[in-house]
């Protein structure tokens, strides 16, 4: 019997010793080795000129299972996650029915187990009716945590008032994460809404809307003592606020609030229409900011799927969203060799940063010990973004086209290699994932 299942070398492999030649072990779905190794394996894989990162988990995903599946499943959702080197996801709680109790959890858990690609964690949603609850379910294995609606969201799992969003804070111990955009003023706004007109879309849900809820958001995060996950920052004025508060609020930001500015309404239309919006350069630069000086913590795709008939409604009738979950690698390559940020800032937003806000169990870095989900890529190779490419159900990315520089050639979860060189040659083993704050008990 070999005494390793695989071994990865000659790889530049990017951890906390920094980047630096090694080979990876894997026993058993684990790291059992770095270093320079010299045992038998299995398999052992070549990845000369290849960098191996820890596998980037991507905490906002929007995979549509159940009730929305025209458009996306846990499978369809999970292979382009794959695809584009990402091992694990947290997905959100918006599908019909919503997840909001024990049994839509564990059903949503028994649908991707073994089932999707990458492994996964499902949010649940915190409402009025189930803040009763919220301590038990936020407890359950495969749970990442609460997620709030303040705004853009419909039915029971919009929480659009504080004393609502107070209790939800009140009734949990783990970090919760909030679409922070104020309902009130998205009503009293609508008039700005231009039909037929998608560029009317950031004047309608201006960086005030996006303000005024984020401020009312931390307050209530420090008049409960808890701690609070602000989602796809979109203004300069959210990240210079927010650099005041990072004892109670973590930041996420997005590729496409990172990547496309106002000019995207002219090109793309209402494929460039989101929740928040993709506003003007300033506000880019301003998020760029936040990534440059530490005050965001972790890059969430928010791939949010649409039918090209659902996007091709007039606005404002065309659904808010885009895909994002396959892109999130190369798009952000691409930065890193254009010199907007280093390799290792990627890796402390794409896998320590999680694990280290949500207390992920045995993932987010390449050590012994922890799970082998490792995203390898070619720093180098050039591709070109096309819609053909794109594996989700939508069939469509808002980056068609595109061409960067640095792409994903090969995905690794739990030791078994998905992805490699663009093809899949692994069927699906997705697992949920363990959170240290939520570890089941044994006795």
């Amino acid at each position: 019997m070999a005494q390793y299942d695989t071994i990865f070398k000659n790889a530049t492999v990017v951890n906390h010793d920094g980047e630096g030649l090694a080979d990876i072990a894997v026993k058993g779905g684990k790291i059992v080795a770095l270093g320079t190794i010299a045992g038998d394996a299995d398999e052992v894989v070549d990845c000369r000129g290849l960098h191996i990162l820890p596998g980037v988990i991507d905490t906002q995903v929007h995979f549509r299972e159940p009730g929305l599946t025209h458009k996306e499943d846990l499978e369809s959702g999970s292979l382009g996650a794959v695809m584009g080197g990402v091992t694990g996801v947290f997905e959100m709680p918006n599908t019909n029915p919503l997840t909001t109790s024990r049994e839509t959890l564990e059903a949503k858990i028994a649908a991707g187990t073994n089932r999707m690609h990458c492994d996964f964690a499902f949010y649940i949603g915190g409402t009025h009716e189930n803040v009763g609850e919220l301590a038990v379910l936020e407890k359950l294995p495969g749970c990442a945590g609460v997620k709030v609606f303040m705004g853009s969201s419909t039915g029971s799992l919009l929480v659009q008032d504080d004393a609502g969003v107070e209790a939800i804070l009140r009734a949990i111990s783990r970090r919760a994460a909030f679409h922070s955009e104020d309902e009130y003023m998205l009503e009293e706004r609508k008039h700005l809404r231009v039909p037929g007109d998608p560029s009317s879309h950031p004047v309608w849900r201006s960086p005030e809307v996006a303000m005024s809820c984020t401020t009312r958001l931390v307050n209530l995060a420090r008049k409960t003592g808890k701690r609070i996950h602000v989602l796809h920052i979109s203004t300069r004025e959210e990240m210079i606020y927010l650099a005041d508060h990072k004892d109670v609020a973590s930041v996420e930001v997005t590729p496409h609030h990172l990547t496309l500015d106002e000019t995207a309404y002219t090109r793309l239309g209402t494929y460039a229409q989101m929740n928040p919006p993709v506003r003007d350069k300033a506000h880019r630069e301003g998020i760029w900011k936040g990534v440059e000086n530490g005050v965001a913590d972790i890059l969430g795709s928010d791939h949010a799927p649409h039918t090209r008939e659902e996007k091709d409604h007039a606005y404002p009738a065309s659904h808010s969203g885009m895909t994002g979950v396959q892109t999130l690698v190369p798009t952000m390559l691409d930065h890193v060799n254009a010199g907007k940020l280093s390799l290792q800032r990627f890796v402390d937003m794409t896998s320590y940063g999680p694990n280290r806000l949500f207390g992920i169990a045995g993932k987010g870095r390449i050590a012994v010990g922890y799970d082998a989900d490792l995203t390898i890529v070619d720093m180098k190779r050039r591709e070109t973004i096309t819609n053909e490419w794109i594996r989700s159900r939508a069939g469509w990315t808002p980056y068609d086209g595109v061409e960067v520089t640095g792409w994903p050639v090969g995905t690794v979860v739990r030791g078994h290699k998905v992805m490699w060189q663009g093809e899949l040659v692994t069927p699906s083993k997705g697992q949920p994932m363990r959170f240290l704050e939520a570890l089941p008990t044994q006795g």
